[in-house]
This record gives C-alpha cells, structure tokens and sequence, in this order.
C-alpha cells in the first residue's frame, strides 16, 4: 500500500513539474504557435523546451496526440541531463509506462535525477533499493535515499526515514528519532507520517503513550484513505483506547479498510457480523468477510471461516472443510486454530484419530498462553494420551491453565498432587514459575 501509494504521488508530482513547464507558456490560445517556437528551440538544444514539446505531444495541446513522440523529446532532454525528463523515463520504465517495463533502465534515469538533486528521484530509488529491483536490495543504501530526498523536504522520504528507524531497517532502531521523521512527514499531511506518528503514541515509542493523540493522527491519515490507519482508527473504536468505545463506528472505519482489500480489516468485519457486535448479526456475511481474508492468507480470516464450517454458520457444516482452514491458521502460529486443530484430532472430527497428533498442536498452542490448549495437554498428562503419563507436566499445565483462569484446571491440579511426592509437587511448581518467567522476558 506504501508503494502504491508513493507511485500516486509520484506521477502526480512528475506531471505537475513537467506541467509547469508548459503552462507557464502554453497559455496562449494559439497552441499551434506555441508548439512551433517549442520545436525550434527544442531542436537547437533547449532541454526545457524539449520537455514541454514533450509534453505537449502527451496532451496533445497544440498538436496531435502522440506518446510515442513525446517520449522521444523527453528522451533527448533526458540525454540532455533535464532531472524533470529523468525522473519522467525511470518511472515510465519502473511502471512499463509507453514502454516494457525495465527496473534495470529505471534505476540508470532515477540515479541520474537523484545525483541532481531531484527528491522525487531520490524517493523513487530508495524504493528500487527496498525492493530489489534493478539494483541489489539494500536497506542501508534506501535509507540514504529516503534521507537526501527528506532533507529537501520531500515528505515521503521523510516517512520513510521514519519508518526505517522504527523497525531498524537499514539503521539502527531508534524511536526518538522515527518519531522526529513522522512528525515532520504528517505536518506536511502525508499519511504514512500520519499514521506512523499514531502507532508511535498508540505503543508509546520514542513519545509518551497518548492513545488521544494516537486517534487524532490515525484520523487524519484514515481520512486520507490509508487503509491501515482506518484499521487502526476501527480497533480505537472497537477498544475504546483514546475515544468512547463505539462498535458501529468501528465497523464503519474496518469497512473502509476492507473495501481496499485490508485483510485485517476483512477479518474483523467477519467477526462484526459473526457477533453481531456494531451490524445485525449475519453469519452469511461473516462467512464472505472472512473468506475475503483467508484468501489473503490471513490467520484471523482462516480461523473465522474454518469456525463457519465447523458450526455450520453461514456455510453448510463441513468437517473436512473446517481442518483445512483451521490447519492454514495453525500453521502460522494463531492459537485459537492450533487449539481447535488439536481437539479436532483428540475427537477425529474431520481427520483420522490421533491423540499424539493433538499433543502437538495442544503444546503449539499451549506454548503461546492458551488457557484451553495448557487444560488439554494437562489432561493428555495426566491420562497418558498421546503421551506418557506424567504427573509432573500434568502438574505444570493444569497449574499454568489454573493460573490463566480455567477454574477445572485448579481442581486437576489439586486431584493430581494428591497422587506426587512433594519433591515431585516442587519440581512441578519451580517449573511452572520457570515457564511464567520465560514468557515475560522480552
């Protein structure tokens, strides 16, 4: 979404250059006249004029329409060392614009507007870096793009300096100073500033937490159509985490956000319309909200679908349709489906019988503060299915599910200590601590 919407301002940018090359000259309503000294001087050399010429040839303002003959004369002022025509060829080569596509081609004319001075190029290169395309992917060396177009004021670069240093891509992680690149990119309303600025004091990184503020600039890129900033503002509604809780504005920004395609923003209108929290419940709705998602590959997305095929909720009810989606979820690491993917083995609901196979999801899941999944395996403990019999794990899970509030837990556990020798009793307690410790540390 970043990328796309760079390109948006980008191209913008680029015509609006170009454009005023022209408009400052081709005002008179005589174009043809106008179109006539542009030739002249063009073909003397005048690299300004070749790119109006150009660009009267894309307009078709005083001439016929013809793109083939405006790239030429962008092309030859480009020869010419015109930034305005280089950064025009890199992005008609980076997009396949009039021409095939070229990341090779794009990053030559990009570079060479960049060594001018031209922050749009400069912006534009950084990107080529970030992804690879037509040079080696390089972080450090986007970054110093994204950081020479910055310092010129360009507020996408300056966004993208801000990012960088809070995720630690091409230079070390620093939230002070992501903090001080968003905030210089969102006074300029740019909307990747924005809304990293709102994750900055939504998580209180590198400012203090100001979940308020968070909403304010959350808004302001929302409002902007930044679909991760509708998803953010949504789940500030849906929390209550800055504003009055409100589940029906809620839905309205995470539709917003899953019109364009946000599978997060999918997802949580799927459970909306599950729960009937903000919308009528709909469970039909819920099913296309959710496949929407899972077919993005998204975990919350594939769970809620395969929950759908499980209980029959808007789908007909479809065991082997329920594994598959639950599996898909499991597999990267949701909890809730690694805990439903190990009951459905311990049950043989959709698949074959494998009370050791639901260990290993009920640990999967377990591992990652599960309270059902931390019961189950203490019962695979305590029973010897799946498993040995050890009363010293089933000791530990039933305490760690005990600990995370599931009540029956906490009878098991004192049911199986019945049965331990204290030193057993001991070790199952320091273990469990042990656990609880680990998983705090960051």
């Amino acid at each position: 979404m970043r990328l796309l919407l760079f390109v948006a301002a980008f191209v913008l940018a680029i015509a609006s250059t170009a454009d005023s090359l022209v408009e400052q000259e081709v005002i008179d309503p005589d174009a043809q006249e106008e179109v006539a000294r542009y030739l002249v001087a063009a073909a003397d050399g005048d690299a300004d004029a070749q790119v109006a010429l150009g660009r009267a040839y894309f307009n078709g303002r005083g001439v016929v329409r013809d793109e083939a003959a405006g790239l030429t004369w962008f092309r030859r002022a480009a020869a010419a060392g015109h930034a305005v025509a280089q950064e025009f060829l890199g992005m008609t080569y980076q997009y396949g614009l009039y021409v095939r596509r070229d990341y090779n081609e794009a990053a030559v004319w990009y570079r060479r507007a960049a060594d001018q001075g031209a922050r749009f190029a400069q912006t534009a290169l950084g990107f080529l870096y970030i992804n690879g395309q037509g040079v080696p992917r390089d972080s450090v060396e986007a970054v110093a793009w994204f950081r020479r177009a910055a310092q010129q004021g360009d507020a996408l670069g300056q966004a993208r300096v801000g990012l960088a240093y809070a995720t630690g891509e091409g230079v070390p992680q620093d939230y002070g100073e992501a903090v001080t690149w968003y905030r210089q990119a969102a006074e300029q309303g740019n909307d990747q500033g924005q809304y990293g600025l709102g994750l900055a004091y939504a998580n209180g990184q590198g400012v203090r937490q100001d979940y308020a503020e968070a909403v304010a600039w959350y808004r302001r890129a929302a409002e902007q159509g930044h679909s991760n900033a509708q998803f953010a503002l949504g789940s500030a509604y849906a929390n209550g985490h800055g504003l009055l809780q409100d589940h029906a504005e809620a839905v309205a920004w995470y539709r917003r956000a899953a019109q364009q395609g946000h599978a997060f923003g999918q997802a949580m209108m799927g459970s909306a319309y599950g729960d009937g929290q903000g919308v009528v419940q709909d469970y039909a709705e819920a099913v296309m909200w959710y496949r929407q998602a899972a077919g993005q590959g998204n975990a919350v997305g594939q769970h809620g679908l395969g929950m759908a095929y499980w209980t029959g909720r808007g789908v007909r009810q479809d065991y082997g349709e329920a594994v598959m989606w639950s599996r898909r979820a499991a597999e990267q690491g949701y909890s809730n489906a690694q805990f439903i993917v190990g009951a459905a083995y311990e049950n043989g609901n959709g698949v074959m019988h494998d009370h050791a196979e639901a260990v290993v999801w009920y640990r999967r899941a377990a591992e990652q503060r599960h309270p059902g999944a931390q019961f189950a395996l203490g019962f695979a403990y305590a029973n010897g299915r799946g498993v040995p019999q050890d009363y010293v794990e089933a000791h530990i899970w039933f305490n760690l599910a005990a600990a995370h509030g599931v009540d029956l837990a906490a009878r098991n556990r004192d049911v199986i200590a019945q049965r331990m020798t204290r030193e057993q009793i001991a070790e199952a307690q320091r273990r469990a601590r042990e656990w609880f410790s680990s998983k705090s540390t960051p």
